[in-house]
């Protein structure tokens, strides 16, 4: 083999696994343990900075937002708890588990019994956000972000982040609370 083809033969084994892997789309890594706060990427902060009109700055929770950057626009489905489809206790269930390291109830008729009820100013980012659809008494529920902003499973657009005070959404509130770890272990 000619030192030129040499050559050529090496910057194509270098190179080509280079460009192939660069051409696959990334999701957010959820990086640390449940439970601890780690720095978010970069775009992903600007992203949820953006949309919930503050500071990127504000953005401090990488895993919880890498958790919602993975599962933004997955599908509503009652009882779902994957990609294929969730809903919205499934939803609050796993980012629980996955960003806080708390294992709550999986249905929402049993996630109310396990918080400690604030006012809407006193929420936090984590808290439990309920609503009355449908006429039934906590039959819905988001996860507090910040700003005002909720991020839920949405029958009709799936997982989605909005405005807890969206007059189409905010009608239907009913209760919010933190989640209370007593409650939750003799859940």
């Amino acid at each position: 083999m000619t030192k030129h083809r040499l050559f050529l033969y090496c910057i194509v084994l270098f190179f080509v696994p280079v460009i192939l892997t660069s051409c696959h789309s990334r999701k957010a890594a959820m990086r640390g343990q449940p439970g601890e706060v780690v720095q978010p990427n970069a775009d992903i902060a600007s992203k949820y900075a953006e949309i919930m009109g503050v500071s990127k700055s504000n953005i401090e929770n990488g895993r919880l937002y890498a958790f919602i950057e993975e599962w933004m626009g997955t599908p509503y489905k009652f009882g779902g708890l994957d990609k294929d489809g969730v809903d919205c206790s499934g939803l609050a269930f796993l980012l629980e588990q996955q960003v806080y390291g708390i294992t709550i109830p999986r249905m929402t008729s049993k996630q109310i019994n396990v918080i400690k009820r604030k006012y809407e100013e006193e929420l936090k980012e984590g808290d439990l956000v309920f609503f009355d659809f449908d006429g039934k008494q906590f039959s819905h529920v988001g996860v507090y972000l910040q700003n005002g902003y909720v991020v839920h499973a949405s029958s009709r657009r799936g997982v989605i982040i909005v405005k807890l005070r969206d007059p189409s959404l905010y009608k239907y509130f009913s209760r919010a609370g933190s989640i209370d770890e007593v409650s939750v272990s003799t859940n």
